[in-house]
């Protein structure tokens, strides 16, 4: 994974909602609302220190449940907007793949996810939800 020229690591990430907020690219208002009384710079500040990497994997990077395929069985047949695609930490993907089910899918659904990939919630997500809402 080292050779691949495509990241999601939280470092750049941070780097490129810097330069997009000195732009004016980020959007308050589209915000989680557990995040909407930050200010950006506010926000900036959580997030820039990235916590460490705890297993470095391809991540999708708009981990959303309509963003998986599944066929009429519920099995995975695939995956689309792959366009953040990168490696970073599992949990950058996680945190929005639980948050997905829940906004998707309804109440419980996070737990079950959870479960289907066999980890409990770790407090990082709090970090890459916030990552987020400053990102593309």
């Amino acid at each position: 994974m080292a050779e691949c020229p495509f990241t999601w690591a939280a470092g750049d990430r941070v780097a490129d909602a810097r330069r997009r907020a000195s732009g004016g690219q980020v959007n308050v208002e589209l915000w989680h609302s557990s995040h909407r009384h930050l200010s950006i710079a506010e926000a900036l500040q959580l997030v820039s220190a990235p916590p460490p990497v705890r297993q470095l994997v391809v991540c999708h990077g708009d981990a959303c449940a309509p963003n998986t395929l599944l066929d009429a069985e519920g099995a995975v047949t695939g995956h689309v907007d792959l366009g953040l695609l990168g490696v970073g930490d599992r949990w950058a993907d996680l945190a929005i793949a639980i948050w997905s089910a829940g906004w998707n899918d309804g109440p419980g659904w996070e737990a079950r996810l959870l479960e289907a990939y066999g980890v409990e919630l770790d407090p990082v997500t709090a970090y890459y939800r916030l990552l987020w809402d400053l990102g593309p």
